[in-house]
């Protein structure tokens, strides 16, 4: 039937409408075109607003501390106060996001150490992935990428190298403070993978295992559903001969007393 001229028919909405509490965030890059780019990217999301930009740690603190955002996307090299300095002054007022390009094992790890709730370097993200990693940053979700997680994972293991490695792993693995999701795609050395026979992603898969993450965690690190990382899991196992979690990390990463790894 017409429409009553009185009564018209709503318009149907060809696009969906933005969230009522939009994510806010600072960008802080001593880069303009940088700072300009970042803006214009996230600024078109109808979910995220960005309320104020920074050229400097220093600035961004100020942005921070005024306008109260739900994330602040911080650059590590920056004239003035870096954003490794700015770290301590920042985390206390939102979370903090590293946006950068620096890959370097002992920045990545300081910046962790100093309370970023994650770590990108540019040219190992999409637009929608920055866009995601955004929203999961004011929900406490961790983003890393593949960089980051590969300066992460050294640490690890490196720390796990001074363990004793006849001490069995606790039968729950221990999940680490604050990492909810890492994106990574670094995985075991070639001849490690080659000895269990395990494919670069399920080697990629056994890392996460043995970092503590969940399967809901491990498929949102690696964009696949939960249903194909229980897949994965299942192969590992059986490639591995474990079956649990806690065997399966212990032959990985060698502290399990049949492993060969680890033994002096």
């Amino acid at each position: 039937m017409p429409d009553d001229p009185q009564h018209p028919t709503p318009p149907i909405a060809l696009f969906p409408t933005a969230p009522a509490t939009p994510v806010r965030i600072v960008v802080a890059d001593d880069n303009p075109v940088v700072r300009a780019g970042l803006t214009a990217l996230l600024s078109g999301r109808p979910d995220i607003t960005v309320v104020a930009e920074a050229a400097d740690g220093r600035d961004a603190y100020e942005a921070a501390r005024r306008h109260r955002p739900d994330v602040v996307l911080l650059d590590v090299r920056m004239p003035g106060v870096d954003g490794i300095a700015a770290l301590p002054y920042l985390v206390p007022i939102a979370p903090v996001l590293m946006l950068t390009y620096s890959g370097e094992p002992e920045t990545v790890q300081e910046a962790l150490r100093r309370g970023a709730d994650g770590y990108l370097v540019h040219g190992e993200f999409t637009a929608d992935q920055l866009a995601a990693a955004v929203r999961d940053t004011a929900r406490g979700r961790t983003h890393l990428t593949p960089t980051a997680a590969g300066a992460l994972l050294t640490h690890l293991r490196d720390a796990n190298a001074h363990t004793d490695p006849h001490v069995p792993l606790p039968a729950k693995p221990i999940p680490l403070k604050g990492l909810s999701q890492l994106q990574s795609s670094v995985a075991q050395s070639s001849s490690d993978r080659s000895r269990f026979q395990l494919s670069a992603r399920e080697a990629e898969i056994m890392d996460l295992i043995a970092s503590g993450m969940t399967n809901q965690q491990i498929a949102a690190a690696c964009f696949i559903s939960e249903k194909t990382v229980k897949n994965h899991i299942n192969r590992i196992f059986a490639k591995l001969h474990s079956t649990s979690r806690s065997e399966a990390a212990a032959k990985w990463l060698g502290t399990a007393p049949s492993s060969g790894r680890g033994v002096g």
